[in-house]
């Protein structure tokens, strides 16, 4: 899905700033929020990390865009407990003291039609184009460089698809690959500096010369 996660590319979000010695938890609250997102899937039984990415995903832009990691993190797992009938939402909100606001529901056919690779198409050096489609659900393909042409580094073993691993469709494992963007071809930038983006073998299409 294009939500509001995929930021990768946009400007106005002014420059990243790192903070000094940053401690892994500013807050209490964060590390039982950790806690119970390592916990989850010993309570969810379909329980993936792709489907715990796509719980955040999920979340409004208004909810999105001001708050924290850990924030996010608890909402999209609180969201995945109560969809998964593990959390009451009524409940957590009485013990919570007023609203919970949760990620938005997950479309009711988030799968993009990708034909599943089983054996690697492309070898190091190739051209290749990311296939310009909309996935209503979860997807590891950045907008920035869909319908854009790059160049295989390397050819990774086959790993689970996340976009059927999200929506706990049949396991499926493609190869994956180091593709090298340029930033004229990603943005229109003149300079030799490049990108690279693991993408799976289904994301992608040759390229023609």
């Amino acid at each position: 899905m294009r939500g509001i996660h995929d930021l990768g590319g946009m400007y106005g979000f002014g420059p990243v700033v790192a903070e000094a010695d940053e401690p892994v938890f500013h807050e209490p609250w964060q590390e039982t929020a950790f806690a119970v997102l390592m916990a989850a899937g010993t309570m969810l039984p379909d329980f993936t990390a792709d489907a715990y990415r796509h719980s955040v995903e999920r979340m409004s832009p208004a909810h999105y865009l001001p708050v924290h990691y850990y924030e996010r993190m608890l909402t999209g797992i609180t969201t995945m407990l109560v969809e998964g009938g593990v959390l009451d939402l009524a409940d957590l909100e009485a013990r919570a003291g007023g609203t919970f606001p949760l990620a938005l529901p997950a479309a009711v056919n988030p799968l993009a039609d990708l034909a599943p690779q089983p054996e690697a198409r492309f070898s190091v050096g190739d051209q290749v184009r990311v296939r310009q489609y909309h996935s209503q659900g979860h997807t590891r393909a950045p907008s920035f460089c869909r319908g854009k042409t790059g160049t295989v580094l390397h050819v990774a073993p086959k790993f689970a698809f996340p976009d059927t691993a999200a929506h706990s469709g049949a396991r499926r494992d493609e190869h994956t690959y180091h593709v090298e963007f340029t930033a004229r071809e990603l943005w229109y930038l003149d300079g030799k500096d490049t990108v690279v983006v693991d993408l799976w073998d289904s994301y992608l299409e040759g390229a023609a010369l």
